[in-house]
């Protein structure tokens, strides 16, 4: 049997108090809690969107960024993305860099589930399609970034929230490249 894959509790200000099963914490009163975002991109300056699996508790049928996880309990936030991008989407991921490193929200499902997060967005490289885990992930696409900015303003809906104010704040910052 193996052992419940743990998440990092954190305070008010972001300091860890403790870890809990990951499959008890996303509820209607989820806790302040430690994740991560990541997007990656292609040679061809792309940005790789997933739409997150039908089965997934929070904010099934979404789409999103590449990977989102959570680090277990003494593990870097860089080895937990290395280890997830493997696991979901079968990708190699480098150049891993921080681009909003005090990234922090919370949001509300329309079923009552809360997304509770302090969540430091990181952009990495990748070469390859991926070849996603279906219990992660139902469909991929490449982008522009132009392309994924205009999609998330006509639809934001479409889209998991953090996402929506992810792309908004690395687009502000010039994180994102632009097209041209």
């Amino acid at each position: 049997m193996t052992a419940p894959e743990l998440v990092v509790l954190l305070d008010e200000d972001g300091t860890p108090v403790g870890s809990a099963p990951k499959a008890e914490v996303h509820s209607t009163e989820t806790p302040l809690h430690l994740a991560f975002s990541c997007y990656v991109l292609d040679a061809r300056g792309r940005t790789l969107i997933t739409r997150r699996a039908l089965s997934k508790q929070t904010w099934p049928g979404v789409w999103t960024n590449a990977c989102c996880g959570h680090p277990a309990p003494g593990e870097a936030v860089e080895v937990a993305i290395a280890r997830r991008m493997r696991e979901e989407l079968g990708l190699e991921v480098t150049g891993i860099r921080p681009v909003l490193p005090d990234f922090r929200y919370r949001a509300v499902a329309a079923d009552g589930i809360v997304e509770n997060e302090i969540c430091p967005v990181f952009v990495g490289q990748v070469a390859g399609d991926p070849a996603p885990a279906p219990d992660e992930v139902e469909e991929w696409a490449w982008l522009e970034v132009d392309e994924l900015v205009t999609a998330i303003g006509a639809a934001p809906m479409v889209f998991s929230p953090w996402s929506v104010e992810q792309v908004a704040q690395m687009r502000e910052q010039g994180v994102l490249p632009r097209a041209g």
